[in-house]
């Protein structure tokens, strides 16, 4: 009977919460994707991301990782094409900066955020549109 209850409230909630589902199937899917990207950076750089002295913001399969990073001023930012065939970029457009060079598959490019503190959004200048990679770096003092 429990099961029963159960497997009926299971599905009440993806019929009437369907956004609240995908977010969290979203969200495992981002933290997959994010793992798979790091695994690459490890075998490309001999090292995980997390210990390199600048932080970095890896590039893969159409999307930034970690998509929304927190930063003080003066911090130095490294992003890198862990992708295997597709170049990237980066591109504060709404804060007036130039789009970066094209990254092309292990190049990457830094940036010490000189900006005051606030939010701010990037995009990948050649698949913000097609493919929604945009990511979000907050300079908090």
């Amino acid at each position: 009977m429990r099961t029963h209850v159960a497997l009926a409230a299971l599905v009440l909630a993806a019929v009437l919460l369907p956004g609240a589902v995908n977010a969290a199937s979203s969200e495992e899917e981002k933290a997959k994707h994010c793992a798979e990207a790091a695994e690459r950076y490890k075998e490309l750089a001999g090292k995980a991301p997390d210990q390199e002295p600048v932080t970095i913001v890896l590039m893969y399969k159409y999307k930034f990782c970690p998509e929304n990073i927190t930063v003080k001023p003066g911090t130095t930012v490294r992003w890198v094409n862990v992708d295997k065939r597709t170049s990237h970029s980066y591109w504060f457009r709404d804060a007036g900066k130039e789009e970066s060079e094209r990254l092309f598959p292990e190049d990457k490019a830094e940036m010490t955020f000189d900006l005051p503190p606030g939010d701010y959004s990037y995009l990948c200048g050649p698949h913000w549109e097609s493919h929604g990679m945009i990511g979000k770096v907050t300079v908090a003092p």
